[in-house]
């Protein structure tokens, strides 16, 4: 049964290979530290953990990786899948961590860029599709969640922890294109920015206020996706990491820390959200398996 799931796991994956708009050594930068730590985790037996725990092993591995910004703004007017190896911000760190959880079950070594960049293309865009073009892109963790939480890879866990409903008036990207090199390239795609923030601004989220999170950490796992709710205007989120329990059982908040400048495996989460005025609270994503039966291939 196992090997039939992976099989068909592993189909969809290569069901289509990533879009190919830039060349590989601007779009997979450290194959060589991909595939060093792929391994490590085979032999290791990370394939055999639940996903959650597996995300968690290689976030865990990829501490001390230097943060770096903007690491997927390759191109003025072409999108394109794309990993770093050797610099991560908050939200590629998560990514990449997902994405080698999911690769190490699949088969034994040695792991491609090209299914790398397929289970990034996945997880990165909506609908599981790269067109080429910058709005093609989820740039909203709220949305992120929503998108793939339809598409079975995600479940956002937040209603059963007690969350509550919050609304807020989204007029980031759309309000200040001329902050993004591709939005200036191509005007174009605004009325698509404005009309995603309006979607988001009518759905609202559901989060957990950070005077709720103690107690809730005993319902969090390894590896579940920690979106942290700014007090910001116009936007919901501000912050991402991985929840992480150390050896004395304390739920911690591993992330790519911009005050670190590195991956990091920092405080309590709790401790970490109230060292932070801004930080109201959080809601959670729990990744999941890839379904067998059903594709998010581009036709």
């Amino acid at each position: 049964m196992r090997a039939t799931f992976l099989l068909l796991a592993l189909l969809f994956v290569l069901s289509r290979p990533a879009f190919a708009g830039l060349p590989p050594e601007r779009t997979f930068v450290g194959p060589d530290k991909f595939q060093q730590v792929m391994e490590r985790g085979y032999r290791a037996g990370w394939a055999k953990l639940p996903l959650g725990e597996r995300v968690n092993k290689f976030a865990l591995a990829l501490r001390g990786t230097p943060y770096v910004n903007y690491t997927l703004e390759l191109h003025d007017v072409i999108e394109s899948p794309s990993v770093n190896m050797k610099g991560m911000d908050c939200w590629t760190l998560f990514e990449i961590a997902l994405a080698m959880g999911r690769l190490v079950a699949l088969h034994s070594p040695p792991y491609s860029p090209q299914e790398m960049l397929r289970l990034i293309e996945m997880d990165r865009y909506r609908g599981g599709r790269c067109t080429g073009r910058f709005d093609s892109r989820l740039h909203h963790l709220e949305d992120w969640i929503q998108d793939n939480e339809r598409r079975g890879l995600v479940k956002d866990i937040t209603p059963s922890l007690g969350g509550k409903k919050l609304h807020r008036r989204m007029a980031y990207m759309g309000k200040k294109p001329h902050l993004y090199r591709q939005l200036r390239a191509d005007p174009s795609m605004v009325p698509e920015f404005i009309r995603v923030e309006n979607e988001l601004s009518r759905r609202g989220i559901t989060y957990v206020p950070k005077a709720q999170v103690p107690r809730i950490e005993s319902q969090l796992r390894n590896g579940d996706i920690i979106c942290i709710v700014t007090t910001w205007h116009e936007t919901y989120t501000s912050h991402v990491g991985i929840a992480s329990r150390d050896k004395n059982g304390v739920l911690r908040f591993l992330h790519a820390s911009k005050n670190h400048r590195e991956v990091v495996l920092d405080n309590r989460l709790s401790d970490y959200l109230n060292k932070f005025g801004k930080h109201a609270g959080i809601f959670v994503g729990r990744p999941l398996d890839l379904p067998p039966t059903r594709t998010t291939a581009r036709p």
